[in-house]
């Protein structure tokens, strides 16, 4: 993430539906993106998808 190099106070991250799907907050994870943002039924299902990916990161 070269904007990082530059500035590194720069936050990143996704919206739309991505952002509920667990296999996308899987991989935003490993990347280093710090945000997700999706449809408010999809917000449960996401924070146990982000739950999960910081326990496997964990390991």
């Amino acid at each position: 993430m070269d904007g990082r190099a530059t500035r590194p106070d720069l936050k990143l991250g996704i919206c739309g539906e991505h952002g509920g799907d667990p296999d996308s907050i899987a991989f935003c994870h490993r990347v280093g993106l710090q945000y997700v943002s999706c449809s408010p039924y999809r917000v449960p299902i996401a924070r146990l998808a982000a739950a999960q990916a910081a326990l496997r990161a964990a390991l």
